[in-house]
């Protein structure tokens, strides 16, 4: 009864369902000695006399530990030693001697019995489970070692790929980039989690053969060594991650802003078309001895161009700064629209005969590009500046990001335009005139009284684009507190230019005021001399 409770949980694959206990180990011991030349176990009496079987199921789980060509050459005692010591070590209680089994037909009770303690005390696959049997070790080992050699190449591959943080600046290519890391991350990490986990899954089929002895793991080949190495890699994507999104979003941002500049240039040059073909019918009509009748309307898209071509010129300025890399091409653009504008402005002046135009020159070296006021020397065809007619007020933030795409766009342009703008005042300050008599002094000053009441209040402007230095993204920090600082550093020298030059215009403007009086009150007795009769009281003249 004993014997029949203690082998009657055996399971082998391959069994039938009408099997024995018995028939079931004596499948069991089959399968392992299967292969073994000159052994054949067909019963538990005479083929166990000579100890080989023994030594046989032995070398199947610990091939380390058994010498069969040395057990072909010893005797039955020595083989039945040699697997009784070997299998106690093992784990599996003497039952047997030597003596007991070295015998034509050993007792089956006892063979039965020992040999299923050796079953009980190996490893073995769980029936209905998942598990390795002897005869799979080695080539399972082999699958598993082969799993974790790929995996390992694979990881250490793509970190070295994660790990490159320069990227295209084109947005073809830079988007091409993106689209492969999404792919990456969505399917290929999935895939080889799958093969992470089939590594760790056949780990713990290895372990009771590790613990039992039969395989020695090598260092490094452990499911930890392989979540460590996996571990580097997520951080390299998300790292990978966290500089390629940010650079796709301000690649995007500033494709949409050089977008922007294409559709005005393009509106530019409509409004060019028109004003030339405007100003070649006012041509006509002057050869055929008529008056101008569009004069109005040429002023009016010129002037309408200029305002364009300032927005370009801020923009470009941001895909400079950015390093946007068609950035040349668009810069070239702009200033071939600024050349003809100033061309047909030129056409305009000798035609209409107008005394000036405000118009767009810029400072084209480094496009810091600037609106000033010129006029037109009608007899030399030069252009010079004069005053400072046209003033404008820079564009407010809630004006610019209304008409971009997004907050961290009207942000930048606000930035920008300030800077434009301060630019701007500084060189007309820097090259107006003062004034040659009282009249024009005095336009002179009233005019810079609107000038430097709006420079006092850029510095609210200032303030503002201060406080969204805070909150413009990492996409564009650098440039958006560059510019701040040239901004701020321009805004205390236009400052301090225009109170001199309010200072000195109101010291001019007494002074002027005084010597005006003066000069009238000569004039007036001048005038008093020269009518005075002088032979009135004298009658000998």
């Amino acid at each position: 009864i004993i014997l029949h409770f203690q082998i009657s949980e055996i399971y082998v694959s391959g069994e039938s369902g009408d099997m024995s206990a018995k028939e079931k180990l004596l499948l069991w011991t089959q399968k392992l000695t299967e292969g073994y030349s000159g052994l054949k176990c067909s019963n538990f009496t005479s083929s166990w006399s000579d100890g080989k079987v023994f030594n046989a199921i032995i070398h199947k789980y610990r091939p380390d530990l058994i010498d069969m060509e040395k057990v072909s050459l010893q005797s039955n005692q020595e083989n039945l030693e040699q697997a009784f010591a070997v299998a106690e070590a093992l784990g599996v209680t003497r039952l047997l001697d030597p003596e007991d089994v070295d015998v034509p037909s050993p007792d089956e009770k006892s063979v039965l019995t020992y040999v299923s303690s050796i079953y009980e005390s190996f490893p073995k696959v769980p029936e209905g489970g998942d598990g390795i049997s002897a005869n799979e070790v080695d080539s399972k080992w082999q699958e598993y070692q082969n799993k974790v050699n790929y995996l390992f190449q694979w990881i250490r591959q793509h970190i070295t790929l994660m790990s490159d943080k320069v990227f295209p600046h084109n947005p073809v290519e830079l988007k091409a980039l993106y689209n492969e890391y999404v792919h990456f991350k969505e399917t290929e990490i999935p895939a080889k989690e799958a093969e992470k986990a089939q590594i760790q899954h056949l780990y713990k089929l290895f372990e009771v053969w590790i613990e039992f002895g039969r395989i020695l793991l090598p260092q490094g080949y452990h499911p930890n060594d392989v979540e460590e190495e996996w571990g580097k890699l997520i951080i390299e994507m998300l790292e990978r991650e966290k500089a390629l999104r940010p650079a796709v979003e301000r690649l995007e941002l500033l494709l949409q802003i050089a977008n922007k500049i294409q559709n005005g240039a393009l509106n530019c040059e409509e409004k060019l078309t028109l004003a030339k073909n405007t100003l070649q019918a006012d041509a006509a009509h002057l050869e055929s001895g008529q008056q101008v009748q569009y004069e109005t309307e040429v002023v009016m898209y010129l002037e309408e161009c200029e305002r364009l071509i300032r927005q370009l010129q801020i923009d470009a300025q941001i895909l400079r700064d950015e390093k946007y890399y068609q950035v040349e091409q668009i810069i070239m653009r702009i200033i071939k629209l600024q050349e003809e504008l100033v061309t047909l402005r030129l056409e305009c002046t000798n035609l209409y005969r107008k005394g000036h135009f405000i118009s767009s020159t810029e400072h084209l070296q480094s496009l810091n590009l600037t609106v000033t006021d010129l006029t037109t020397d009608v007899s030399s065809g030069t252009l010079h500046i004069t005053s400072l007619t046209g003033f404008k007020k820079p564009m407010t933030r809630s004006e610019l990001v209304a008409v971009s795409s997004t907050q961290d766009e009207g942000s930048l342009r606000f930035v920008y335009e300030l800077l434009a703008w301060v630019e701007e005042v500084q060189i007309r300050l820097d090259q107006t005139e003062w004034g040659t008599d009282l009249p024009s002094v005095e336009t002179q000053l009233d005019t810079h009284k609107t000038i430097h009441t709006a420079v006092e209040e850029l510095e609210c402007s200032l303030k503002e684009a201060k406080i969204y230095e805070g909150q413009i993204s990492s996409n564009f920090k650098t440039s958006y507190s560059d510019t701040l600082t040239k901004l701020e550093l321009q805004y205390l020298k236009l400052l301090e230019t225009s109170r001199l030059r309010m200072k000195h215009l109101i010291s001019l403007h007494s002074f002027v005021s005084k010597v005006t009086t003066e000069l009238i009150w000569l004039n007036e007795k001048e005038e008093e001399e020269l009518a005075y009769d002088w032979s009135d009281n004298n009658t000998n003249i």
